[in-house]
């Protein structure tokens, strides 16, 4: 599994990585965690609005910061795919 959160390093963007990590902590998964600044890359996803959580290619969120049961469940049900 491949989690990457898109932003360009704003406030909001450092907390949405620090939920992620929480969330891989607490699930106690191996992943590839991944933070994108560059704005060229980040719109390759069709981002308008960050920070953004991306799984496995996937925009899951943009915008906000979700909380870390959301983002567990988000990787749980992923997975399960």
């Amino acid at each position: 599994m491949k989690i990457e959160v898109l932003g360009p390093g704003c406030q909001r963007c450092e907390a949405l990585a620090n939920t992620v990590q929480t969330a891989i902590n607490g699930l106690n998964i191996e992943c590839e965690f991944e933070k994108i600044t560059d704005m060229v890359e980040i719109m390759k996803y069709g981002v308008m609005v960050t920070p953004a959580l991306v799984l496995d290619g996937e925009v899951k969120f943009s915008g906000k910061v979700p909380s870390v049961k959301e983002i567990q469940d988000l990787i749980r049900e992923s997975d399960r795919q």
